[in-house]
């Protein structure tokens, strides 16, 4: 059995939260997956991650991240640097952020664990 290409799957992850497709980002993750931020906390299980992207989505709306390359940390982890930029929902705010995100994968390619630091804003 071929092991997946995390790369790929975190390229995909970034590409499904631009376009704001929850009904497809969800599934990527792990029941039993973390998630921390360094500006809205952490997170455990799919349900409780599902509910802190859909309250962030609703607070940005346009929200988009560009990514210029992606990196193979170890065997099951991805990490890449982004720009954020988005337009707050209450105060009609831009906002940019600019961070790096690590995404740790299980063996059947599932995202297990996602860190983001956001650097500056």
């Amino acid at each position: 059995m071929s092991s997946p290409d995390h790369a790929a799957l975190a390229r995909r992850y970034v590409e499904l939260s631009n376009a704001h497709d929850l009904d497809r980002v969800i599934p990527m993750f792990d029941n039993f997956a973390s998630y921390h931020s360094s500006q809205y906390g952490s997170f455990t299980g799919k349900q409780s991650i599902q509910e802190m992207m859909q309250g962030f989505f609703s607070g940005y709306p346009d929200v988009h991240w560009t990514v210029d390359a992606y990196t193979l940390e170890t065997d099951n982890s991805v990490s890449f640097f982004f720009v954020m930029r988005a337009t707050r929902a209450e105060t009609d705010d831009r906002d940019e952020r600019q961070g790096k995100e690590r995404i740790c994968f299980g063996e059947d390619g599932l995202i297990t664990h996602i860190e983001v630091e956001v650097l500056s804003q």
